[in-house]
């Protein structure tokens, strides 16, 4: 018996352990949520207005010559965000089984865990800055038009609310016309391919970093409910944990007063 309240005795030692562990990382999510989901709203506007741009100079019969328009090798490459830490529920999971869908891809990671699993790259999701981006995009570019590949896309976790992040798959090159988009009467100077093929890099560079700040924002909601969930879990073993070592002791306690009473001859 009196091995069985010890161990129960360890084991709640090493729950609340867990409970304290938890309730930190959640804390420190919770700090870092309301600033990851601004920089992901500011993002979203600047690529929303770029995206209205390009989709006008996409639709300009002059734009169809660019280069950027049309496949020039053969092979996917595919930048893979994933997080820099893992304790976030089903996040780093759910890219990584993305990922696994495109065979015979090339993955360029951003991010720890990404970097773990497909070899060098970017190490901080969380530290990738505007110049990163900028520098990502360049290059990219620059190999799409070296023909390296046919097509770029961009594998990140879309956040849709504090409940629910989706693992999505964006392409971003070769550019494509969109159906029911009209070009407008605007000048362009000095013509639309040339600033098209300016802008590209600028315009990849921005999906590149909206797609980072997204993902992370993601990932903190993601480790906010994941440890949110380890912490009810981990109080409710506890409480189960202490009604079993209250009733060993309970136990121990009756059989120690029936030995006494039984040694005393009453």
């Amino acid at each position: 018996m009196g091995a069985d309240i010890k161990s129960l005795r360890g084991r709640i030692r090493s729950v609340d352990s867990t409970l304290h562990l938890t309730r930190a990382m959640g804390l420190v999510a919770s700090s870092k949520i309301r600033r990851a989901t601004q920089n992901m709203g500011r993002s979203r506007e600047y690529t929303a207005a770029m995206d209205e741009v390009m989709a006008q100079l996409r639709a300009s019969p002059d734009c169809a010559k660019s280069p950027y328009m049309r496949p020039r090798g053969r092979g996917t490459r595919v930048i893979v965000i994933a997080g820099d830490r893992g304790l976030a529920g089903g996040y780093n999971a759910n890219v990584f089984r993305l990922a696994a869908t495109l065979e015979g891809a090339e993955f360029l990671p951003i991010g720890k865990r990404a970097c773990e699993r497909f070899g060098e790259g970017f190490l901080s999701s969380e530290r990738f800055s505007g110049e990163d981006a900028a520098k990502v995009a360049e290059e990219q570019c620059r190999a799409f038009l070296a023909g390296e590949f046919e097509r770029l896309g961009i594998l990140y976790t879309r956040y849709q609310s504090m409940m629910t992040q989706v693992a999505t798959l964006k392409w971003v090159l070769p550019l494509e016309r969109e159906e029911g988009v009209t070009a407008r009467p605007m000048i362009f100077e000095p013509d639309e391919q040339t600033v098209l093929d300016a802008a590209v890099p600028t315009y990849v560079s921005g999906v590149l970093a909206a797609c980072v700040r997204e993902s992370f924002a993601s990932e903190v909601a993601a480790r906010r409910m994941a440890m949110d969930a380890a912490g009810k879990n981990a109080q409710e073993m506890i409480d189960r944990l202490q009604l079993q070592y209250n009733r060993a002791r309970q136990n121990s306690i009756t059989q120690e007063i029936t030995e006494i009473v039984a040694g005393s001859g009453l």
